[in-house]
């Protein structure tokens, strides 16, 4: 059945729940004129209220600072620069708390104990470099906690709000860094190669050890406690022998670490405590759908839990859960135009590469269409260091349903297999890189799944960069090709890079390559370079607020294949960043490229 493009790219009818801190109020995304707006509900009397209304660009990260202000971090057309906004929950007024220009503020610590206060960091004194802040959200107040020396990329509190916790580089080391109290100095207490580290993830409940992710000495991220006074690992917690642990909850209320998250071919847990694992179940014995089950928020008692469930062929449903009465609420479908049965179910699948690396990945096929000589739309994930997984992806539902089979490919370089896996990558942007991504290609033409004469390439940022290069060095594989916000030009790429990515511009000359001591390496890699190899028809789509992959990108592939009277299609949004978010502009885009590969795959 065709789906009108609209229904995969349409704003969710309600989406991104939320509970304050007192249980007594529940908030949400719904559009309002075409954009994603705040929503609260008195539980009680179920007044429903709206609070925001943005008409320029989706509200997308929000959260509750107390039980009277939601905090909200916005920026202007997708410059990445956010501010601090706060909304009085009573008559919706919105204050811009951090209104300087050209400033990136992100959130260190909600101050959960503090109804008055949260810590942030922001780049206003130096571009480069992010001081922390006590802000005092009812009254704007702001006080400098912690000054950046220059080389600390990152913070951590305690469970009390003090800021204990600092991560430094020099762009290739990286350093921990540490204070017993607020008015000691951080002192360096263990030092290591970007390739290999320990990010604390928080203190324990008495504030002395650290639990963290760790591959220190170890292939796979594991879970451990760090003892700081004593500059020691104490204990592996957990660790998983395929892929790395990559998250581990907390209950605040009873003191206690609940569950560690991986991805193997789906979301896995590991439960630590028999309460959370039974709550768990619980709610799984709830729920009648086929799906993941994720608890997304919770109230401060911890007996109200915000619910989200999710599969490869739905957006899924949000709940929520009374503990006390084990009762299950049905709040919202986040896109019921959408029907499972009418998608396409993701199958993983596994490959080698032609030096022996095993890729996973992902592979969709149209309904009712035999798995035999389809056309195929190859879809590299961005990053590069990312990683694709089993889950509602609209562009891949889309495509299946226009009659294509996707596939996608966790190359090398792909996080969460390790730390050999991500190694392999380094400096092998175009090269071998490239070629786990035409291994994945060949290997479904020798099935007999793909055609091998209609086969597209389409990828967004490093996926775009993919594209292009699938174009330019292995110009026979691909009929067509769409660069969405993509890279063609490491030179330049490396040259315009936001202020605050410097610190790690060390790192980025190692993994990618560095413009003078490897500038063979980079031109040999770099698609514009070698305009007189791609033949196949491109189109490319670019954001001109985008920060990290400028304009200048997508302009120079552009006029350089036009020189060549080479055919390519431009689409420029003014109003985007790295990627359209705004509803009307992604129609355009995907409808354009629904064209697109029509002309050229049919």
């Amino acid at each position: 059945m065709h789906i009108p493009l609209e229904d995969f790219f349409r704003n969710p009818k309600q989406t991104g729940f939320h509970i304050a801190p007192d249980g007594q109020h529940i908030s949400w995304l719904e559009t309002y004129a075409d954009r994603l707006n705040i929503f609260i509900q008195n539980l009680t009397s179920k007044e429903t209220r709206q609070l925001t209304f943005q008409t320029d660009r989706d509200i997308s990260n929000y959260f509750w600072l107390n039980n009277e202000q939601i905090g909200v971090l916005k920026d202007n057309n997708g410059d990445e620069n956010h501010h601090l906004y706060t909304i009085n929950c009573s008559n919706g007024e919105m204050t811009d708390l951090t209104p300087f220009d050209n400033v990136k503020v992100d959130v260190v610590d909600e101050l959960d104990d503090n109804d008055d206060e949260i810590l942030i960091m922001m780049n206003q004194r130096n571009p480069v470099l992010f001081d922390v802040y006590r802000l005092n959200t009812r009254n704007g107040l702001l006080t400098m906690v912690a000054e950046n020396p220059g080389n600390i990329t990152g913070w951590l509190a305690d469970h009390n709000g003090v800021l204990r916790i600092a991560i430094s580089t020099d762009g290739v080391n990286s350093s921990l860094l540490y204070r017993n109290t607020a008015d000691e100095n951080f002192e360096t207490i263990v030092t290591t190669n970007f390739k290999e580290g320990i990010s604390p993830l928080f203190f324990d409940f008495q504030n002395v050890e650290l639990y963290a992710l760790s591959n220190i000495g170890r292939d796979k991220i594991a879970i451990v406690k760090y003892n700081p006074l004593l500059k020691a690992e104490t204990e592996l917690l957990f660790e998983h022998p395929e892929v790395d642990i990559d998250n581990l909850g907390y209950s605040k209320k009873r003191k206690v670490i609940t569950t560690a998250a991986y991805t193997a071919v789906k979301r896995e847990f590991k439960f630590f405590d028999e309460w959370s694992a039974r709550r768990y179940q619980k709610v799984i014995s709830l729920i009648e759908e086929e799906t993941e089950v994720y608890i997304t928020d919770a109230d401060k008692a911890e007996e109200k839990f915000i619910v989200r469930t999710t599969s490869d062929t739905s957006l899924g449903n949000y709940y929520l859960y009374d503990e006390p009465s084990h009762t299950l609420t049905h709040l919202a479908d986040v896109s019921p135009w959408l029907k499972s049965d009418m998608l396409c179910a993701m199958q993983p699948i596994t490959y080698t590469s032609r030096d022996g690396l095993v890729i996973h990945g992902y592979l969709t096929l149209p309904q009712n269409k035999q798995a035999q000589n389809l056309p195929l739309v190859v879809n590299p994930h961005g990053g590069p260091w990312a990683r694709d997984t089993w889950r509602f992806n609209p562009e891949v539902q889309f495509l299946a349903n226009r009659g294509y089979a996707v596939l996608q490919m966790n190359f090398r370089g792909s996080t969460g297999y390790g730390k050999q896996f991500w190694e392999a990558s380094f400096k092998q942007w175009g090269k071998k890189m490239q070629d786990d991504i035409t291994d994945g290609v060949l290997h479904l033409i020798n099935l007999g799944i793909a055609d091998k004469n209609k086969v597209a390439i389409y990828g967004a940022s490093y996926g775009g960069y993919a594209a292009l290069a699938g174009l330019t060095f292995t110009p026979e594989l691909y009929a067509c090709g769409v660069d969405y916000v993509g890279v063609s030009n490491l030179f330049t790429f490396m040259e315009t890079i936001p202020p605050y990515w410097e610190p790690y511009i060390a790192m980025m000359y190692e993994m990618v390559g560095h413009p003078e001591n490897d500038k063979e390496l980079l031109a040999s890699a770099s698609p514009v370079k070698h305009i007189d190899k791609i033949k196949a028809p491109l189109f490319v789509a670019q954001g001109a607020m985008d920060p990290r992959v400028k304009k200048s990108e997508s302009d120079q592939i552009v006029t350089a294949l036009r020189a060549k009277n080479i055919d390519v299609d431009y689409m420029v949004k003014d109003n985007e960043g790295h990627g359209f978010a705004n509803q009307e502009n992604r129609f355009e885009f995907y409808s354009a490229m629904e064209q697109f590969l029509a002309k050229h795959l049919q």
